[in-house]
């Protein structure tokens, strides 16, 4: 099973509550108690996405975190990257090095690449806006009609690009 991290899930969970109401600042125990996540991770993670740039902290009474740019396209890999590092599907894909013996020798590799390439594609085409939606356009199904004829929002099964 490939997993986000605990960390990086509730990255994308802040990110995504304050992209909701990109004109209001949210204090730490506002986000926690609107999503649910503890106040010390809560704040935790909010220091982190400030310093890389996707929220923006504002100091004073009507202070708080909001969006670093209103008007920048923030992507789910850019909440990912911010909190965890960069996407490495496999060890030996890790930017910092691999502890992997079998490197040298490794027939996947390239094959790995390529995955793990799909993968932060995948996750670059969808932005924390869409995700404030119920279903971001990303995984709607174009094809999936009810009786009026107006597009579903189901989820298909695949990203498109």
């Amino acid at each position: 099973m490939i997993r986000l991290s605990r960390l990086a899930d509730y990255g994308i969970v802040l990110t995504t509550q304050v992209a909701r109401y990109p004109n209001r600042h949210w204090s730490a125990p506002e986000l926690a108690a609107a999503t649910g996540i503890p106040l010390p991770t809560t704040s935790k993670l909010l220091k982190t996405l400030v310093r890389s740039g996707v929220l923006v902290s504002h100091r004073g009474a009507r202070g708080g975190y909001g969006l670093a740019d209103a008007e920048r396209r923030v992507s789910v890999a850019e909440v990912i990257e911010a909190v965890e590092g960069p996407i490495a599907i496999t060890s030996c894909l890790d930017p910092n090095g691999s502890d992997c013996s079998l490197d040298s020798v490794c027939l996947t590799r390239t094959n790995w690449n390529t995955i793990n390439r799909a993968i932060r594609v995948a996750l670059a085409a969808v932005s924390i806006e869409e995700m404030a939606t119920a279903v971001p356009e990303a995984f709607m199904d174009s094809h999936a009609d009810d009786e009026a004829g107006r597009k579903q929002a189901r989820p298909s099964g695949h990203l498109s690009a």
